[in-house]
Protein backbone atom coordinates (compact mmCIF):
# COMPACT_ATOMS: atom_id res chain seq x y z
CA UNK A 1 0.00 0.00 0.00
CA UNK A 2 2.72 2.64 0.96
CA UNK A 3 4.76 1.46 -2.22
CA UNK A 4 1.66 2.53 -4.43
CA UNK A 5 0.70 5.56 -2.34
CA UNK A 6 4.01 6.36 -3.28
CA UNK A 7 4.07 5.65 -6.68
CA UNK A 8 1.30 7.74 -7.09
CA UNK A 9 2.46 10.71 -5.16
CA UNK A 10 5.83 10.61 -7.64
CA UNK A 11 3.78 10.73 -10.59
CA UNK A 12 1.98 13.52 -9.24
CA UNK A 13 4.88 15.45 -9.08
CA UNK A 14 5.71 14.22 -12.60
CA UNK A 15 2.99 15.97 -14.31
CA UNK A 16 3.72 19.37 -12.30
CA UNK A 17 6.48 19.96 -14.96
CA UNK A 18 5.81 20.85 -18.67
CA UNK A 19 6.05 18.37 -21.24
CA UNK A 20 8.26 19.72 -23.96
CA UNK A 21 5.53 20.72 -26.58
CA UNK A 22 4.00 23.40 -23.74
CA UNK A 23 7.83 24.57 -23.05
CA UNK A 24 8.19 24.97 -26.96
CA UNK A 25 5.13 27.01 -27.09
CA UNK A 26 4.78 29.91 -29.55
CA UNK A 27 3.58 32.58 -26.64
CA UNK A 28 5.99 31.24 -24.58
CA UNK A 29 8.95 31.17 -26.61
CA UNK A 30 8.21 34.79 -27.54
CA UNK A 31 7.83 35.74 -23.90
CA UNK A 32 10.96 34.01 -22.73
CA UNK A 33 13.12 35.81 -25.81
CA UNK A 34 11.79 38.90 -24.99
CA UNK A 35 12.70 38.66 -21.85
CA UNK A 36 16.20 37.01 -22.34
CA UNK A 37 16.77 40.51 -24.44
CA UNK A 38 16.68 43.22 -22.01
CA UNK A 39 19.63 43.62 -21.54
CA UNK A 40 21.26 42.52 -24.50
CA UNK A 41 19.29 42.55 -28.11
CA UNK A 42 19.61 39.32 -29.85
CA UNK A 43 19.86 39.55 -33.83
CA UNK A 44 17.22 37.58 -36.26
CA UNK A 45 20.05 34.89 -36.78
CA UNK A 46 20.98 34.93 -33.12
CA UNK A 47 19.66 31.27 -32.78
CA UNK A 48 21.37 29.94 -35.77
CA UNK A 49 24.63 31.52 -34.23
CA UNK A 50 24.38 30.28 -30.65
CA UNK A 51 24.29 26.85 -31.98
CA UNK A 52 27.71 27.16 -33.22
CA UNK A 53 29.39 30.24 -32.14
CA UNK A 54 30.92 31.65 -28.97
CA UNK A 55 28.63 34.39 -28.14
CA UNK A 56 29.80 37.65 -26.41
CA UNK A 57 28.05 40.43 -25.24
CA UNK A 58 29.16 44.00 -26.90
CA UNK A 59 27.79 47.30 -27.62
CA UNK A 60 24.05 46.16 -26.57
CA UNK A 61 23.92 43.08 -28.42
CA UNK A 62 24.92 39.21 -28.55
CA UNK A 63 27.31 38.63 -31.20
CA UNK A 64 29.25 35.43 -32.32
CA UNK A 65 32.72 35.49 -31.84
CA UNK A 66 34.36 32.62 -32.85
CA UNK A 67 33.09 29.10 -34.09
CA UNK A 68 32.94 26.22 -32.12
CA UNK A 69 34.18 24.18 -34.15
CA UNK A 70 38.55 23.30 -34.12
CA UNK A 71 38.94 23.99 -37.57
CA UNK A 72 38.06 27.02 -39.72
CA UNK A 73 38.07 24.97 -43.21
CA UNK A 74 34.20 25.21 -43.32
CA UNK A 75 34.58 29.15 -43.48
CA UNK A 76 37.96 29.45 -45.85
CA UNK A 77 36.19 26.77 -48.09
CA UNK A 78 32.93 29.07 -48.51
CA UNK A 79 35.01 31.84 -49.04
CA UNK A 80 37.22 30.87 -51.73
CA UNK A 81 35.01 28.18 -53.37
CA UNK A 82 31.08 29.22 -52.44
CA UNK A 83 29.70 31.90 -50.64
CA UNK A 84 30.10 33.06 -46.83
CA UNK A 85 27.27 35.08 -45.33
CA UNK A 86 28.32 37.18 -42.45
CA UNK A 87 25.27 39.22 -40.49
CA UNK A 88 26.25 42.85 -39.36
CA UNK A 89 22.60 43.93 -38.51
CA UNK A 90 24.19 44.95 -35.38
CA UNK A 91 25.34 48.14 -37.53
CA UNK A 92 23.19 51.18 -36.83
CA UNK A 93 21.13 52.75 -39.60
CA UNK A 94 20.27 56.74 -39.65
CA UNK A 95 18.12 57.53 -42.15
CA UNK A 96 18.16 61.33 -43.21
CA UNK A 97 15.32 62.82 -45.62
CA UNK A 98 14.26 66.23 -46.98
CA UNK A 99 16.07 68.49 -50.33
CA UNK A 100 18.51 67.44 -52.17
CA UNK A 101 20.80 70.85 -51.47
CA UNK A 102 19.98 71.36 -48.13
CA UNK A 103 21.48 67.93 -47.47
CA UNK A 104 24.35 67.81 -49.19
CA UNK A 105 25.25 71.58 -47.66
CA UNK A 106 25.13 70.83 -44.17
CA UNK A 107 27.00 67.18 -44.93
CA UNK A 108 29.77 69.22 -46.41
CA UNK A 109 30.48 70.79 -43.26
CA UNK A 110 31.53 67.16 -41.19
CA UNK A 111 33.62 65.78 -44.20
CA UNK A 112 36.42 67.23 -46.37
CA UNK A 113 37.55 66.62 -49.94
CA UNK A 114 41.20 66.56 -49.21
CA UNK A 115 39.96 63.23 -47.11
CA UNK A 116 38.86 61.24 -50.02
CA UNK A 117 35.16 60.69 -51.25
CA UNK A 118 32.16 62.88 -50.07
CA UNK A 119 28.24 62.72 -50.12
CA UNK A 120 28.35 64.78 -53.81
CA UNK A 121 30.21 61.75 -55.20
CA UNK A 122 28.49 61.44 -58.63
CA UNK A 123 28.55 57.54 -58.61
CA UNK A 124 27.27 57.84 -55.11
CA UNK A 125 24.74 60.51 -55.59
CA UNK A 126 22.82 58.76 -57.98
CA UNK A 127 22.17 55.58 -55.51
CA UNK A 128 24.07 52.83 -57.77
CA UNK A 129 26.83 52.46 -55.59
CA UNK A 130 27.70 52.74 -51.37
CA UNK A 131 30.41 55.47 -50.49
CA UNK A 132 32.25 55.40 -47.34
CA UNK A 133 34.49 58.19 -45.62
CA UNK A 134 35.55 59.43 -42.48
CA UNK A 135 33.58 62.04 -40.51
CA UNK A 136 34.67 64.68 -38.69
CA UNK A 137 33.08 67.25 -35.82
CA UNK A 138 31.16 70.22 -38.17
CA UNK A 139 33.99 72.93 -40.05
CA UNK A 140 36.29 70.80 -37.40
CA UNK A 141 38.59 68.99 -39.92
CA UNK A 142 40.84 67.90 -39.65
CA UNK A 143 40.69 67.55 -36.24
CA UNK A 144 37.80 66.20 -33.85
CA UNK A 145 37.31 62.94 -36.00
CA UNK A 146 34.13 60.87 -35.51
CA UNK A 147 34.81 57.92 -37.08
CA UNK A 148 34.24 56.00 -40.63
CA UNK A 149 30.96 55.29 -41.94
CA UNK A 150 29.50 54.01 -44.99
CA UNK A 151 26.55 55.38 -47.23
CA UNK A 152 23.75 54.86 -49.62
CA UNK A 153 21.36 57.44 -51.39
CA UNK A 154 18.35 56.16 -52.66
CA UNK A 155 17.80 56.75 -56.82
CA UNK A 156 16.15 59.76 -57.68
CA UNK A 157 12.75 59.55 -58.62
CA UNK A 158 11.83 62.68 -59.77
CA UNK A 159 11.03 65.21 -57.24
CA UNK A 160 14.00 67.63 -55.22
CA UNK A 161 13.43 65.31 -51.59
CA UNK A 162 16.43 62.72 -51.48
CA UNK A 163 16.65 60.26 -49.08
CA UNK A 164 20.10 58.60 -47.27
CA UNK A 165 21.16 56.23 -45.06
CA UNK A 166 24.34 56.04 -43.11
CA UNK A 167 25.34 52.97 -41.49
CA UNK A 168 27.58 53.64 -38.62
CA UNK A 169 29.20 51.04 -36.02
CA UNK A 170 27.17 50.92 -32.81
CA UNK A 171 30.46 52.23 -30.52
CA UNK A 172 30.19 55.54 -32.99
CA UNK A 173 26.46 56.11 -33.42
CA UNK A 174 25.51 58.52 -30.26
CA UNK A 175 28.22 60.91 -31.31
CA UNK A 176 27.38 61.11 -35.08
CA UNK A 177 24.12 61.31 -33.91
CA UNK A 178 24.01 63.97 -31.74
CA UNK A 179 26.37 65.74 -34.32
CA UNK A 180 23.30 65.23 -37.12
CA UNK A 181 21.03 66.45 -35.26
CA UNK A 182 23.41 69.65 -34.18
CA UNK A 183 24.04 70.76 -37.86
CA UNK A 184 20.90 69.84 -39.31
CA UNK A 185 18.93 71.44 -36.12
CA UNK A 186 16.28 68.71 -35.60
CA UNK A 187 14.07 68.68 -32.58
CA UNK A 188 12.56 65.94 -31.20
CA UNK A 189 8.88 65.15 -32.53
CA UNK A 190 6.54 63.45 -30.12
CA UNK A 191 7.20 59.64 -31.99
CA UNK A 192 8.28 57.69 -29.14
CA UNK A 193 8.90 53.66 -29.04
CA UNK A 194 6.72 52.51 -25.97
CA UNK A 195 6.72 48.75 -25.58
CA UNK A 196 3.16 48.22 -25.26
CA UNK A 197 1.27 44.38 -24.07
CA UNK A 198 0.09 42.27 -27.30
CA UNK A 199 -3.46 41.96 -27.20
CA UNK A 200 -3.95 37.83 -27.40
CA UNK A 201 -6.88 36.41 -28.56
CA UNK A 202 -9.03 34.54 -26.87
CA UNK A 203 -7.91 30.93 -28.41
CA UNK A 204 -4.24 32.38 -27.34
CA UNK A 205 -5.49 33.00 -23.72
CA UNK A 206 -6.93 29.61 -23.17
CA UNK A 207 -3.62 27.93 -24.45
CA UNK A 208 -1.61 29.91 -21.95
CA UNK A 209 -4.28 28.70 -19.24
CA UNK A 210 -3.89 25.24 -20.06
CA UNK A 211 -0.10 25.37 -20.31
CA UNK A 212 -0.40 27.17 -16.67
CA UNK A 213 -2.64 24.81 -15.26
CA UNK A 214 -0.08 22.14 -16.39
CA UNK A 215 2.36 23.15 -13.06
CA UNK A 216 3.72 25.92 -11.58
CA UNK A 217 7.62 25.36 -11.36
CA UNK A 218 8.30 27.28 -14.86
CA UNK A 219 5.24 29.92 -14.21
CA UNK A 220 7.18 33.84 -14.89
CA UNK A 221 6.36 36.21 -12.40
CA UNK A 222 7.62 39.74 -12.10
CA UNK A 223 8.11 41.50 -8.69
CA UNK A 224 4.84 41.34 -7.38
CA UNK A 225 4.04 37.97 -7.83
CA UNK A 226 1.20 38.65 -10.79
CA UNK A 227 1.36 36.56 -13.77
CA UNK A 228 3.55 37.51 -16.50
CA UNK A 229 2.00 39.48 -19.57
CA UNK A 230 3.81 38.24 -22.87
CA UNK A 231 5.02 41.98 -24.16
CA UNK A 232 5.64 42.83 -27.72
CA UNK A 233 8.92 42.88 -28.99
CA UNK A 234 11.35 46.18 -28.64
CA UNK A 235 11.89 48.10 -31.68
CA UNK A 236 14.77 49.65 -31.66
CA UNK A 237 18.19 48.37 -31.00
CA UNK A 238 20.64 48.10 -27.69
CA UNK A 239 22.34 51.01 -28.33
CA UNK A 240 18.63 53.21 -28.29
CA UNK A 241 16.80 53.85 -25.28
CA UNK A 242 13.21 52.60 -26.01
CA UNK A 243 11.26 55.13 -24.21
CA UNK A 244 13.34 57.88 -25.93
CA UNK A 245 12.63 59.46 -29.23
CA UNK A 246 13.93 57.58 -32.68
CA UNK A 247 12.75 60.47 -35.13
CA UNK A 248 14.12 64.29 -35.46
CA UNK A 249 12.80 66.79 -37.69
CA UNK A 250 13.79 70.59 -38.67
CA UNK A 251 10.98 73.10 -38.47
CA UNK A 252 12.72 75.60 -40.51
CA UNK A 253 14.11 72.73 -43.16
CA UNK A 254 11.93 70.32 -42.88
CA UNK A 255 15.03 67.71 -42.76
CA UNK A 256 14.13 64.92 -40.95
CA UNK A 257 16.72 62.06 -39.04
CA UNK A 258 14.95 58.57 -38.06
CA UNK A 259 17.04 56.29 -36.24
CA UNK A 260 16.54 52.78 -38.33
CA UNK A 261 18.72 50.47 -36.15
CA UNK A 262 17.42 47.04 -36.32
CA UNK A 263 15.19 47.61 -38.73
CA UNK A 264 16.87 47.71 -41.76
CA UNK A 265 19.04 44.14 -42.04
CA UNK A 266 22.67 43.93 -43.27
CA UNK A 267 24.20 41.57 -44.40
CA UNK A 268 27.57 40.75 -46.39
CA UNK A 269 28.45 38.16 -48.96
CA UNK A 270 31.77 37.11 -49.44
CA UNK A 271 32.64 34.42 -52.02
CA UNK A 272 32.94 33.70 -56.04
CA UNK A 273 29.73 32.55 -56.15
CA UNK A 274 28.11 35.61 -53.62
CA UNK A 275 26.83 37.42 -57.14
CA UNK A 276 24.89 34.10 -58.44
CA UNK A 277 23.34 32.98 -54.78
CA UNK A 278 21.79 36.42 -54.94
CA UNK A 279 20.34 36.10 -58.22
CA UNK A 280 19.06 32.67 -57.67
CA UNK A 281 17.34 34.30 -54.07
CA UNK A 282 16.47 37.88 -54.73
CA UNK A 283 13.70 38.48 -58.27
CA UNK A 284 13.69 41.75 -59.76
CA UNK A 285 10.35 43.39 -59.34
CA UNK A 286 8.33 44.76 -62.15
CA UNK A 287 8.34 48.32 -62.69
CA UNK A 288 4.52 49.77 -62.56
CA UNK A 289 4.13 53.38 -63.68
CA UNK A 290 0.92 54.82 -63.15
Amino acid sequence: KKQAEKSVHQKKELSKTKCRKARRCHINLVAEFNHRQRKNIWLETHIWHAKRFHMVKKWGYCLGNSPTEKSYRACYRAMTKHCLLQDLSYYCCLELKGKENELLKQLARICSIDAGLTFQETCCLSGRFEGSLNLYRADRYPEDMLGPVTFIWKPRDGSENRQLWIWVHPALKQDILRELKAIFQCSEPEEICITEPVTTSIQEEKQVEVVTRLGSKRKKEDKEGEKAVPVKKIIGDGTRDPFQSYSWIARTTGIAISDRSMEILRYRLIGPLSHSVLTETLKAASVQTV
